[in-house]
């Protein structure tokens, strides 16, 4: 039985066109909203990253299902190990409630039954998971399971770079960003749920993040943080004291770089023709670097494209 898993894991790989896992102790990503990467080291190191794989649970549940959605919890538990929050067969609870269960607590059997419960087959959610991996140019990464254990199946692979173009991804959802925000929230139910998060009590410009941990991944974290205009993630893969550098390079990050609003909200008139800037592009800039503003029009809208130090950004806007 023993090689037939090892075979299974091997075949998976090869043909996700993954590269073969290699050590990541001390892999990190510092990334800002518009893609500029801050710092890093074992960018594209592939590896089971754990519970951290409940953020694209999360994204995909609320992009194919309602907040409200009524969810019977069924036989899809009875094989969960791990954290969990306790769920009974039988019992049915609205998926906003899951999913704060899911990020808060990370439990594995919210994860199951949120998958069981949005897509109708777990299978099938984990297509959607891998779709969406796709859509987001996350080529290090593979799914297997809405959960993130890796005891059974090798887990999810990814590295530190994909997750932070997901978490970056997901904290433009209101919904996720409100729930990964949430230090304590009482279900349905009166249970009280407290986030695992520590960074969101011990660091004040703290916005978010997951927590994640097997004996194959070790720790793995993902956090993110605002200052000003300034938005970060940051995401860590086999460091002991994750918290403490998750802070340390926050604050590294605000000292040395800025964010710089390229245009101001409101409704433009150009050439005739109007267009609306509801959230700025917001171009990173190190502070005391030289920046350059590009403005073009076409038939296709208002388009303005930034630069500094090697690094680019553009955004259209359509016309109205």
């Amino acid at each position: 039985m023993r090689r037939c898993r090892v075979f299974l894991f091997c075949f998976l790989l090869l043909f996700s066109t993954l590269p073969l896992r290699a050590s990541s102790i001390g892999a990190y990503c510092v990334l800002a909203q518009d893609g500029r990467i801050l710092y890093a080291r074992s960018l594209h190191e592939v590896q089971s990253v754990a519970s951290i794989s409940k953020v694209m649970t999360a994204v995909v549940a609320l992009e194919h299902g309602e907040l409200d959605q009524r969810i019977v919890i069924g036989e899809e538990i009875r094989q969960v190990d791990g954290s969990s929050i306790y769920l009974r067969e039988g019992e049915e609870y609205v998926l906003e409630d899951l999913l704060y269960g899911l990020l808060l607590r990370s439990g594995n059997d919210a994860a199951v039954s949120i998958a069981k419960g949005v897509a109708g087959d777990p299978q099938r959610f984990v297509a959607w998971m891998n779709e969406k991996a796709q859509e987001l140019g996350m080529q290090d990464t593979l799914f297997r399971n809405p959960s993130g254990l890796d005891e059974t199946d090798g887990g999810n692979l990814s590295s530190v770079y994909d997750m932070a173009l997901l978490m970056n991804y997901a904290m433009q959802n209101e919904t996720f960003a409100k729930i990964s925000a949430t230090r304590q929230y009482e279900n349905e139910k009166g249970t009280l749920w407290t986030n695992k998060n520590r960074l969101l009590t011990q660091y004040g410009y703290a916005t978010g993040g997951k927590t994640g941990y097997t004996r194959e991944a070790g720790r793995t974290l993902v956090s993110s943080a605002r200052k000003e205009q300034l938005f970060v993630v940051i995401v860590t893969f086999g460091m002991s004291d994750d918290f403490d550098f998750h802070e340390t390079y926050y604050e590294k990050a605000f000292s040395e770089y800025e964010g710089i609003p390229l245009i101001e909200p409101g409704t433009y008139q150009l050439m005739e023709q109007t267009f609306v800037v509801a959230s700025p592009p917001i171009l990173t800039v190190r502070r005391q670097a030289d920046h350059q503003v590009k403005e073009t029009c076409s038939e296709q809208g208002y388009r303005i494209e930034a630069s500094s130090e090697g690094h680019t950004m553009a955004y259209t806007y359509p016309w109205r």
